[in-house]
C-alpha cells in the first residue's frame, strides 16, 4: 500500500482515538480484537464490519455532494438489496455456520453502509 495512504489512515485513527474514546465505542461495537483492524499495533476503535459501514456511509455522502441522486422506489429496493450481504455475513457467522474474515467483514460493511445511508435518506424524504 502507498505510504501516503498509510499516513492518512494513521492520522484518521489518531483523530478517532482522540475524539471518540475507546470507552465510548464499546457501546456501538463489540470491538473484538480478532475482528478488528490494527495499524502499527493500534486497534481501530470499531470492528472491521463497522469500519466498512462508516466507510460506506462517508463514501456515499461525499458522492451525493457532487452527484445528485434521484431517490425513488427502485432505489429503496436497491438499498435493501445492498444490506443483504451484511446480514448474511453477520448471521451465518453468529450462528456458527462458517467463519468470516476481516476483509469480507469490511467489504460487506461497505456495501451495507451504502445501502443503509440510501435507505435512511429515502425514509427522511418520505417524512418531509
Amino acid at each position: 500500500m502507498n505510504t501516503k495512504i498509510y499516513i492518512i489512515i494513521e492520522t484518521i485513527i489518531m483523530l478517532l482515538n482522540c475524539v471518540i474514546s475507546m470507552n465510548f465505542t464499546k457501546y456501538i461495537c463489540h470491538r473484538i480484537p480478532e475482528r478488528s483492524f490494527f495499524i502499527k499495533g493500534h486497534q481501530f476503535p470499531v470492528c472491521a464490519r463497522c469500519t466498512g459501514f462508516y466507510t460506506g456511509l462517508i463514501v456515499f455522502l461525499i458522492y451525493n455532494c457532487f452527484f445528485p441522486v434521484n431517490y425513488s422506489l427502485n432505489l429503496l429496493i436497491i438499498s435493501i438489496i445492498l444490506m443483504i450481504p451484511t446480514a448474511v455475513d453477520g448471521f451465518t457467522q453468529f450462528l456458527g455456520l462458517r467463519k468470516s474474515n476481516n476483509n469480507l467483514r469490511f467489504v460487506s460493511g461497505v456495501i451495507g453502509g451504502i445501502g443503509l445511508i440510501i435507505f435512511m435518506k429515502i425514509m427522511n424524504l418520505v417524512r418531509v
